[in-house]
């Protein structure tokens, strides 16, 4: 198996900041290389139970690691962010771990956005004030005074005084080819949850070639598979909602209802489970064979200290990786 970057994925949505901190640590400790956090105003599912501002946790992150590079997966700029603050908040956290953020970006859903009672755009309009949103976050980056008169974003004289040496990378996800394409002509890297090598063609394609592919991946590992079974449904069902329905449903009730159409069964379809390593493999292998050369996983639930011990002894020495040990010194 090629070797890859690897990473974990720190889901806002299902663990309050403190745990957020403490699994980030037990990451560093487990030889995990990146880390990224999903950045939300309201969890996908009432049941997840949590949605701290990511911000936040990210500074803490970065304080509790020391090797680690940690990045947002992702945050929207666009409505709920205006670009000036992302551009700040950004280069704070980049300035407390130097070397080691990257800011990931998206269109965004409405599930988040729509709080601030606007109407909510349509891709291509999304598409377009992200495009726009980059090149402020990017002109403000350069430390100077800035205005800018856009199509849709109006900054007049602002400047960012704590800068890192280096601006952090901006990565932005897509799920389409078309969005892909808008990546590799804005982004310096590409994020992706679907292993389709027509993405990283489109993102190639468009100038993002030798620019990194981050891929990510949802598991739930557990001592059993109903378990398994039973923690991803409960907690992560909305795999199995469609993808336009994702970035427009407003409210977490309206996930769940139609979340709940589907079954263990489908949800088993879209998501690795239980406790054998080559079912994970068999998922890692999709994402290389695409052309991803970044990974991280997203376990699923609250057994987040078994995926680590599973992950670290029973995976990583299978793609090409000596496990660095299963974080519960400092985790614990």
């Amino acid at each position: 198996m090629a070797a890859i970057t690897w990473g974990y994925h720190l889901s806002t949505e299902e663990h309050p900041p403190v745990d957020l901190v403490r699994y980030a640590r037990m990451a560093e400790d487990a030889g995990f290389d990146f880390v990224t956090m999903s950045d939300h105003f309201h969890p996908w599912l009432d049941a997840q139970g949590q949605s701290p501002f990511a911000w936040s946790v990210l500074g803490a992150v970065a304080q509790a690691t020391t090797t680690l590079r940690l990045g947002t997966g992702v945050t929207c700029p666009i409505m709920r962010y205006r670009p000036e603050i992302i551009a700040q908040a950004a280069a704070t956290v980049a300035s407390l771990a130097p070397g080691r953020f990257f800011l990931g970006i998206g269109t965004g859903e409405n599930l988040n956005e729509h709080i601030l009672a606007r109407h909510w755009p349509p891709i291509a309009t999304r598409q377009e004030m992200l495009t726009e949103a980059v090149d402020i976050i990017r002109a403000l980056w350069r430390g100077e005074w800035t205005s800018h008169h856009g199509e849709y974003f109006t900054v007049e004289d602002a400047r960012i005084y704590t800068m890192p040496d280096t601006p952090p990378p901006i990565y932005m996800a897509a799920v389409g080819p078309q969005s892909a394409g808008i990546a590799g002509r804005i982004a310096d890297g590409l994020i992706s949850t679907s292993p389709k090598a027509e993405l990283i063609k489109a993102f190639t394609s468009a100038g993002g070639r030798e620019k990194p592919h981050y891929g990510q991946m949802s598991v739930c590992w557990a001592k059993d598979m109903a378990t398994a079974r039973k923690h991803a449904y409960a907690s992560w069902r909305t795999e199995i909602v469609p993808g336009p329905l994702h970035a427009n449903l407003p409210l977490p009730d309206d996930f769940d209802m139609i979340s709940q159409l589907g079954s263990e069964d489908d949800v088993a379809k879209k998501i690795p489970l239980g406790p054998d390593p080559e079912t994970f493999l068999k998922s890692i292998q999709k994402y290389i064979d695409a052309g991803f050369d970044h990974l991280f996983l997203h376990q699923i639930g609250h057994d987040q200290k078994g995926f680590f011990d599973f992950i670290s002894r029973e995976v990583m020495p299978k793609i090409g990786r000596q496990p660095a040990g299963v974080g519960a010194s400092r985790g614990s």
